[in-house]
């Protein structure tokens, strides 16, 4: 490639990186809004603590300089920078990568058979839920019960809900003894892939919003595990105590589905 190819595909990435940090307010990335930004969007140093990078060398990123990035890089900028798939593959053409596998970005699924499965579960809640605790399919009973439907992507993360979500904090009459047990096992999952990009990006978000999270994290736990939460309030208020059971759905992809068994 040319230097003059070379020179406007930089530029092109300077640009595209640019006009997308000014898109987000701090808002959309769960920050506290402060007045006197004469500039719109996040700032630099806003957008490398989100993505987990230096402000140098993020800074020379979106500045077009000729430097090395890897994979897990960018894939923490997408994230950071709230990218859709096609962008984040823009972001990859433009830094001179081959997009990432999909995998890496797009939002897993299960088999139609799994969801099957799942629906003939009519008096029992179940979820499939990935190694970073997304939940990616669920059935009608569990969705009474956490309501996945009504919950952006994002937030239908079991850790996030019983961590940063107040209104389902409520719902759990027992939540000094479930989120221990759920963090334990949760740390357990983290240990065996310490350097997935997802779960870092979690932890840290997590690490932000909830003392809670952030001060057992950095102590050593004692506690048993579990994936699921023992008791839940329903609508109107009854206390519901549960027993669970863990399957796997499929050990490459770390996909387990936890079935509620009402005592």
């Amino acid at each position: 490639m040319s230097g003059r190819s070379l020179a406007r595909k930089r530029s092109d990435l300077s640009d595209f990186v640019t006009r997308n940090r000014k898109k987000l307010t701090p808002a959309d990335v769960g920050l506290p809004t402060t007045g006197g930004r004469r500039t719109p969007g996040l700032r630099r140093e806003e957008v490398a603590a989100l993505a987990g990078v230096g402000l140098t060398w993020y800074t020379w990123f979106e500045q077009g300089r000729d430097i090395q990035v890897s994979e897990s890089f960018l894939l923490n900028v997408a994230k950071a920078l709230k990218l859709d798939d096609a962008e984040c593959n823009h972001l990859f053409l433009l830094a001179h990568r081959r997009p990432p596998p999909p995998e890496a970005r797009q939002w897993p699924s299960v088999d139609p058979l799994i969801q099957q499965l799942l629906d003939d579960l009519t008096a029992r809640p179940a979820y499939v839920s990935n190694l970073r605790w997304d939940v990616i399919a669920w059935n009608t009973a569990a969705d009474r019960l956490f309501d996945f439907s009504g919950r952006a992507r994002r937030d239908r993360n079991i850790i996030r809900m019983v961590f940063a979500d107040p209104d389902f904090r409520r719902r759990l009459p027992a939540w000094r003894d479930d989120a221990p047990r759920l963090l334990a096992q949760f740390r357990y999952d983290l240990a065996t892939a310490p350097d997935d990009p997802a779960m870092l990006w979690l932890v840290k978000e997590l690490k932000k919003v909830s003392p809670d999270f952030r001060r057992w994290m950095e102590q050593p736990s004692m506690e048993s595990c579990g994936r699921g939460v023992d008791d839940v309030l329903a609508g109107d208020s009854t206390r519901l105590s549960f027993a669970h059971e863990i399957l796997t759905v499929d050990e490459h992809r770390h996909l387990k589905m936890i079935v509620y068994f009402q005592n």
